[in-house]
């Protein structure tokens, strides 16, 4: 049984050490050397190349090693008759909702105005709103946008949710489909994107979102570069709508030295950092899949490709 591994060659040692203790006799290869392409039935994958997946005939499953699936729907040739498994695992919740409440807090503590201060040698305290009049407003009630929106309202954050389709979350406020999308932009402060990647929500973060949000509202994106229209971010904190804006993510990665992000003085730039996959807790999910697989059992947090998560 063969699991073909893909995905940057800094974490190979890592995660080949955790699927041996996990799955003893793994027959684990690489795209360095993959060996024969039919002894291949599973791929635990981050940006595989393009065509190479449906290249494998045997193949049974695929595991994306991240949350998102965008880096394989991007694939034309991807097999569509290979079920793919996105990546649900507590570190990689936990590492993101304490990317989110460290990101509002900040904005909510004004920190980007005293770091400014203090390399002025300014002396000026900012008093914020208390926190249960603070309006915060997650984009995306999936796994990791319930996780933070949770961690918020249990600090005290006044905390609402926007998704696709309605989802129930005990203590938050949700909002659902394009139908409620302005009630829930005049009533954010702070806006998270936590959203898929897809057709429907690429663009998403534009001038027309950005209007209706309150004057003075700040923007954290950690979900894809692919949400924000760029050019339309700057004219919003340029003109002084937007107070400021928290990114993790970008259209092209890495961000190109030259661009104008890096020193806006409006923005935190943060390298794709908000969370990673840990394999010493991610093993035991990809040794749970192919167990269930191979007993002929339901797989888990399998993705709708239709609906792009």
């Amino acid at each position: 049984m063969a699991l073909l591994f893909i995905s940057d060659q800094t974490r190979v040692d890592a995660w080949r050490d955790q699927l041996a203790h996990e799955i003893p006799n793994l027959d684990l290869r690489m795209l360095s050397d993959y060996g024969n392409k039919e002894d291949i039935e599973y791929a635990l994958v981050w940006q595989p190349p393009k065509g190479f997946l449906r290249s494998l005939p045997n193949l049974k499953v695929i595991f994306s090693l991240g949350a998102g699936i965008d880096h394989l729907a991007s694939d034309p040739e991807l097999p569509n008759d290979v079920p793919i498994v996105r990546m649900v695992d507590p570190s990689l919740t936990s590492g993101m909702t304490e990317y989110v409440v460290m990101s509002v807090l900040n904005h909510h503590k004004s920190m980007r105005l005293y770091r400014d201060q203090q390399s002025q040698k300014e002396w000026a305290p900012h008093v914020p709103p208390v926190t249960w009049d603070r309006r915060v407003g997650i984009m995306g009630m999936g796994v990791l946008g319930s996780d933070a929106a949770g961690k918020l309202s249990y600090l005290g954050f006044d905390v609402a949710g926007w998704s696709r389709t309605h989802r129930e979350r005990p203590g938050i406020k949700t909002f659902a489909g394009t139908e409620q999308l302005d009630d829930f932009l005049s009533q954010t402060e702070i806006l998270v994107c936590l959203l898929p990647l897809t057709e429907e929500t690429t663009d998403i973060l534009n001038t027309d979102l950005f209007a209706k949000l309150p004057k003075g509202a700040s923007i954290i994106n950690a979900a894809r570069g692919g949400h924000l229209i760029e050019e339309d971010l700057l004219t919003a904190l340029d003109s002084g709508h937007l107070s400021e804006a928290t990114l993790d993510v970008f259209k092209s990665e890495p961000l190109d030295k030259n661009h104008p992000f890096w020193l806006h003085p409006k923005i935190t730039v943060t390298p794709h950092a908000a969370s990673f996959t840990h394999p010493s807790s991610s093993v035991r999910l990809i040794a749970e899949g192919m167990r269930r697989f191979e007993n002929d059992e339901p797989l888990l947090n399998v993705v709708d490709m239709k609906r792009g998560y």
